[in-house]
């Protein structure tokens, strides 16, 4: 997470990301830096408009937030479900020793 922080530092900051710049952030924070973690950093983000995936990173969790508290209320028909799906494992099982002995 501390070489995204990085990143995300060096872009609010009007910086380029690049190796060197992402490494004097970790460094000014006391972090030693991985050089192939940098690497991996800095050739992901290259071409990334990391404005555009805030804004959309920043809309996902409000729309998944709604959706979360549907199946609480759900809970009691998923229950019954789920014992029907138990009862039927159990018919078929028997069937299948069934079809073992003859």
């Amino acid at each position: 997470m501390e070489y995204i922080y990085a990143a995300l530092l060096l872009h609010n900051a009007g910086k380029d990301i690049n190796e060197e710049n992402v490494k004097a952030v970790l460094s000014a924070a006391g972090i030693e830096a991985d050089d192939a973690r940098v690497k991996a950093l800095v050739a992901a983000l290259d071409g990334v408009d990391i404005e555009e995936a805030i804004s959309k990173a920043a809309v996902a969790p409000v729309a998944a937030a709604p959706a979360a508290a549907a199946p609480a209320e759900a809970a009691p028909a998923e229950e019954e479900a789920e014992e029907e799906k138990e009862e039927e494992k159990e018919e078929s099982g028997m069937a299948g020793l069934g079809a073992l002995f003859g």
